[in-house]
């Protein structure tokens, strides 16, 4: 991950357009970006550049169908703990990284500690997932939620009114 040293006033107009273009489609070429924002191609690869290396941009990635490639199933696991020191964490945080099948690790507020998100093909296969997770870390209370409908995806970050 980059370093963001920037916030969203830091980003002019054109810059949120050309955010915007990348996220709709970061494979298109910086010279087409760069007609549609109104920019010549230097410009706007010297902009896109500054973005990546303050880490505005984190990486240009192609987002893949879970259910294209097998994994028909999305499991959101609830975790609680009565542990809450380093080392805890830290076994936690090492076991969860190395889980492919774990796609998002979320700390949170309120009563559930942590939130996975796992893609999986099927019951069994999570069930071998589940019980790789339950010898991570003591654990005092784990809670599985399997999504019927995605009804909405998408990785776009909301962009700045910027005028």
């Amino acid at each position: 991950m980059g370093k963001n040293t920037k916030n969203s006033t830091d980003i002019d107009g054109i810059d949120a357009k050309i955010l915007a273009e990348l996220q709709r489609d970061a494979a298109q070429p910086v010279s087409e970006i760069a007609g549609k924002v109104g920019l010549s191609t230097n410009p706007c690869w010297r902009r896109i550049k500054r973005m990546q290396d303050e880490g505005i941009i984190r990486q240009r990635v192609a987002i893949l169908d879970p259910a294209s490639m097998g994994l028909g199933i999305t499991v959101f696991v609830s975790i609680r703990t009565s542990q809450h020191n380093k080392e805890w964490f830290e076994a936690l945080s090492a076991g969860v990284s190395n889980m492919p099948e774990v796609v998002e690790f979320h700390r949170m507020s309120g009563e559930i500690d942590y939130l996975l998100k796992i893609l999986v093909a099927d019951l069994a296969e999570f069930d071998a997932v589940y019980k790789r997770l339950i010898e991570v870390a003591p654990l005092f209370d784990v809670s599985s939620s399997f999504s019927l409908e995605q009804i909405k995806y998408t990785t776009a970050v909301p962009m700045p009114d910027i005028a």
